[in-house]
């Protein structure tokens, strides 16, 4: 596919998505909003990406939307002009509290964000309620100079408000969450061109990335995961120079990360013949993985589905070793909420794209994950990969 026909978010989006959150705004009663977003990899940018599709880097933003003009960027003073040239907000404004406190920027207006909100809207002293995104994010020092000014005013949440925004995707979100998708396939086969006795995790790592930038990957939404061995039994692996051993496991987990989108594909690979024990709980993982994609429907709680895979791997004698929740949504985080464990209460809708996880980890031969993207549709789920369950090398 050449890059003229990959897809994207039109620049039209945008405005629809303001308009939703000013929605949201209106609900929550809320005089402006405030979304923070920084660069760490994971989540950081999230807000950030979706408002305006600005892919944060070195210093933090913060889009403020406030209910009748449009949206203001807040930044560094090393950001603007790029924030100018690479966002879709016109007006980006240098904020004092993400300045560093050993430079000098003699040729930048440097304002506060009291200023800032002060020329922006009409009695700014009256703002009653301002709903904050991404508060976990931010350090101390920024979050008590903007609590402290607006003294007045309460402070709410609206994390998962903004998230629940989100969460139903547009048409074109699908299309690039596809792409994403392909990405990740095309990583994995990557994957299993390099994996053979004597590489190490690092280079079949090296590998899956190079294929995925080559197709169209900006990053991952978690670093690729290539484990073999012991080296499979956290959770979170990191790829290490161990070298691959005959008849063991070799885990994959591979997000890329495509116009600010994630997809995220989760593979055992079988190297040999690493026993009968390994062989169950692929097999175990593949059965829940197939009966929760069957449960799937709108209007149901996402963990009801959860618990149908929960329910396999306990009648197989391995519940104690599925060790967090395993169905989350996909978008501008890789496993942003609505998260469905078993304490959620979240319903499956139409255009959700979800990834159903199956983890089996911290056992006597080390770990594994079953991960698959799927779109909730009008009356089921739709597999977004295809990628076979059993993969032996």
């Amino acid at each position: 596919m050449d890059k003229d026909s990959k897809p994207s978010i039109p620049v039209e989006e945008y405005p629809v998505r303001w308009a939703r959150v000013r929605q949201m705004m209106e609900r929550e009663n809320l005089d402006l909003l405030i979304a923070y977003a920084d660069d760490r990899a994971v989540f950081g940018a999230a807000h950030a990406r979706w408002l305006a599709n600005f892919p944060v880097h070195f210093e933090p933003v913060c889009v403020v939307l406030l209910h009748d003009r449009a949206p203001i960027m807040l930044c560094g003073p090393e950001t603007r002009e790029y924030a100018l040239l690479a966002s879709h907000i016109a007006d980006v404004r240098i904020l004092r509290e993400f300045c560093h406190a050993n430079e000098d920027y003699l040729h930048s207006t440097i304002q506060s964000l009291a200023e800032i909100v002060a020329e922006a809207i009409p009695h700014a002293s009256r703002i009653k309620r301002i709903g904050l995104a991404a508060r976990g994010l931010m350090g101390a020092d920024v979050l008590a100079s903007f609590e402290g000014s607006f003294q007045q005013a309460e402070w709410i949440d609206v994390e998962n408000a903004i998230c629940e925004v989100r969460a139903q995707k547009s048409p074109a979100e699908l299309a690039v969450i596809r792409y994403a998708y392909r990405i990740a396939e095309a990583g994995l086969a990557a994957a299993l061109g390099a994996i053979r006795v004597g590489v190490t995790e690092r280079e079949i790592a090296a590998e899956v990335d190079s294929a995925m930038r080559r197709v169209g990957a900006e990053g991952t939404g978690i670093d690729t995961i290539v484990a073999s061995g012991p080296n499979t039994r956290p959770i979170l692996a990191r790829s290490t120079f161990r070298a691959i051993r005959a008849d063991e496991l070799v885990l994959l987990t591979i997000a890329p990360r495509y116009e600010g989108y994630h997809s995220a594909i989760g593979r055992p690979v079988l190297v040999g013949h690493p026993g009968h024990e390994i062989r169950n709980a692929v097999n175990v993982a593949w059965r829940a993985q197939e009966a929760c994609f069957k449960a799937m429907q709108p209007g149901v709680e996402g963990r009801s589905v959860e618990a149908v895979g929960r329910r396999v791997v306990d009648e197989a004698g391995l519940g104690r070793h599925f060790l967090y929740s395993g169905i989350h949504s996909v978008g501008v985080i890789e496993f942003e909420p609505p998260i469905f464990g078993p304490s959620s209460r979240s319903v499956f809708k139409p255009n959700m794209v979800i990834s159903c996880d199956i983890p089996l980890f911290d056992t006597p031969w080390g770990g594994l994950r079953m991960e698959d993207g799927f779109v909730i549709t009008e009356t089921g789920a739709e597999r977004i990969n295809h990628t076979p369950y059993l993969l032996e090398h």
